[in-house]
């Protein structure tokens, strides 16, 4: 049937066809599909599955021929081709039942798959002629997978039972599944093992009418795409209807195209990949945001010509990237990625845990490539501004292209001198979004983080500053100043709740949080600060001036928290984080009444160390 005024048409074809055009190469994988995967257990359930006429999923076919649609071809895992045989249609879906099918019906050697444990093996298939026509008997059990020798061991190495031979085969009543479409000669040799006798006759006949006739008569739904469809649509229908577990992508579709012109992207992109993470901020690149960032640069050069003709890297302009731009821009945007974690590190960004948006650095990769190593102390201040303006305005969650593509020509801009960008002007903040953010899944949340270790807070109990060794060396991380155990204990109007709105969980709000060592906050553990605070004047001898200076340095009052007054920290405390975040962004924040929280999810900081029962010298090793 053909779907009139569509870009395919919907039939049904013989399953026997498929396999013999896979078999001649007339029907191929594009390059970008992965190797197949399909485990023992699959591939026996679907022959069974085959042999009882139930349906196996439609599979998608591309027909080639469209110019722009140029992508490299490979012929299936097991079929032998000689070179330069051009297909005339390519699986987009179904390349794993039809590869576990075309080396179980169509080839000797054995199948190349998987046991339960996820181990390769190899596997000769067969189904058991009277487990099969037996009317109570699960056709799966009738269905044999043995090992490559065809021979079956108990767990001591000894042999059970030998099916290697074809007079075995025949005792047995095991018939070779790879000799289903050319089933006579091995049919010939059975009668003539049993001497012609009329039962296994009548057997193998009722096997061919019951068995063999519906793989010979199976019809597969077949959706093919017709030559004209254009490339965005080859991926976008692709991700609607993909059932075999491994999404297409344009990172894959490119790489089959640019293969057409003798170009590994699926390499070129794991050596760029693997000197992206050796840095850790940049763990979270992936080759869709490299392309992303890729495509931006090249469209502001102007150097393709997208559908706009502006800047832009939406998928379909991604996707009309060609190998002579890519190859042209990609050296520029890795620089640009690397110029962004040392920026990044500068304001005491580390992790790609702590990164709060990933997509952002598609923007700032393509605008530090664009400066090209032209930026200046002046330009990185515009950039900061306009970088944690996104963070905290929550600007870079959802589709972004948009504001990507204003991002890129809007920053050099400014930087150069013009106005303000659009996203400096979009973003907002308000106090009653600082007493809700309780999630580190919020960019907003791990921004104040990041910005508080930037502005130099010191760690309680040793009073280092927080760079990258501290870092990583001592487990910074964010945790309670008023430890959530203790303030558990109080109800809302011993801790004075009721002053602040009365909400419970305002306790876990980023306001009564604090980056501090995993040291520093075993020794904190569930204790009041009046009292931990007191250890680490006797214990670390941290005099009291010094540790105002310390509290001081993540914005807490240190009267408050001596005297336990958590009203008077958490209004002072989430005052001075307000200007704390004007001053980041460089403009006024909202500060509105307070609305009732949205639920965020629990946050996944390390929870409070509970209060530990520890000898003195334990709480001296804690505390040195």
């Amino acid at each position: 049937m053909i779907a009139s005024g569509t870009t395919f048409d919907s039939t049904k074809e013989s399953l026997h066809d498929i396999l013999n055009g896979i078999n001649s190469g007339k029907t191929q994988l594009p390059d970008f599909q992965r190797g197949w995967i399909w485990d023992d257990d699959h591939i026996r359930s679907l022959l069974a599955s085959i042999s009882l006429t139930y349906p196996i999923g439609a599979i998608m076919l591309l027909e080639t021929g469209n110019p722009d649609v140029r992508l490299r071809p490979r012929p299936i895992e097991g079929v032998e081709l000689p070179n330069n045989i051009e297909p005339e249609r390519l699986i987009l879906d179904g390349q794993q039942r039809m590869t576990s099918l075309y080396q179980a019906l169509y080839v000797e050697t054995p199948v190349n798959t998987r046991d339960a444990r996820r181990k390769q093996i190899n596997r000769h298939y067969y189904i058991d002629i009277k487990a099969a026509l037996s009317e109570n008997g699960d056709r799966e059990d009738a269905i044999v997978s043995l090992p490559e020798d065809r021979k079956i061991r108990n767990f001591r190495n000894e042999l059970l039972h030998d099916y290697s031979t074809q007079e075995n085969e025949f005792e047995h009543g095991l018939f070779p599944i790879y000799r289903i479409y050319n089933y006579h000669d091995w049919a010939m040799g059975f009668q003539e093992y049993w001497n012609f006798d009329k039962e296994k006759i009548q057997l193998f006949h009722g096997f061919v009418k019951s068995i063999i006739q519906r793989f010979e008569q199976y019809q597969v739904p077949v959706i093919a795409l017709k030559k004209a469809t254009p490339k965005i649509a080859v991926c976008q229908v692709f991700e609607k209807v993909n059932t075999g577990g491994v999404a297409l992508n344009v990172f894959e579709l490119l790489t089959a195209s640019f293969a057409a012109d003798n170009f590994n992207l699926r390499d070129d992109w794991a050596d760029r990949e693997k000197e992206l993470h050796k840095i850790p901020v940049l763990k979270g690149i992936d080759s869709s945001l490299f392309l992303q960032s890729v495509t931006l640069l090249c469209t502001w050069k102007g150097k393709t010509s997208a559908a706009d003709g502006w800047v832009t890297c939406k998928r379909k302009d991604v996707l009309s990237l060609s190998l002579e731009n890519y190859l042209a821009n990609a050296d520029a945007i890795l620089r640009g990625l690397k110029s962004a974690a040392k920026l990044l590190h500068a304001q005491r960004l580390f992790s790609s845990r702590d990164v709060p948006y990933t997509s952002q650095f598609v923007p700032l990769a393509a605008i530090l490539a664009a400066l090209d190593g032209r930026a200046n102390d002046t330009v990185y201040r515009k950039i900061l501004r306009w970088y944690w303006c996104g963070v905290f305005g929550e600007l870079y969650g959802g589709a972004i292209e948009t504001r990507f593509a204003k991002d890129l020509p809007e920053v050099l801009a400014y930087v150069d001198g013009g106005s303000e960008p659009t996203t400096i002007g979009d973003a907002n903040f308000a106090q009653s979004r600082l007493r809700g953010l309780r999630s580190r899944n919020s960019a907003a949340y791990k921004g104040l983080y990041i910005s508080l270790m930037r502005d130099g807070c010191l760690d309680f109990i040793t009073g280092h500053p927080i760079d990258v060794a501290t870092y990583f060396d001592e487990s910074i991380d964010i945790h309670h100043v008023f430890p959530r155990n203790w303030c558990k204990k109080k109800d809302n109007k011993e801790l004075g709740l009721d002053q602040l709105g009365g909400r419970k969980r305002i306790i876990d709000s980023l306001i009564n949080k604090t980056p501090l060592s995993a040291k520093t906050n075993r020794a904190i553990g569930g204790h009041p600060p009046s009292q931990y605070l007191s250890r680490v004047h006797r214990q670390a001898g941290i005099e009291a001036n010094r540790m105002d200076e310390i509290l001081q340095s993540h914005l807490i009052d240190p009267d408050a928290l001596r005297s336990d007054d958590f009203v008077t920290f958490f209004q002072q405390r989430e005052h001075a984080l307000l200007e704390r975040i004007e001053k980041t962004m460089g403009k006024p924040i909202m500060r509105d009444v307070i609305i009732d929280e949205v639920d965020e999810q629990d946050d996944d900081d390390a929870d409070d160390y509970p209060d530990p029962v520890l000898s003195i010298a334990e709480k001296d090793d804690v505390l040195t």
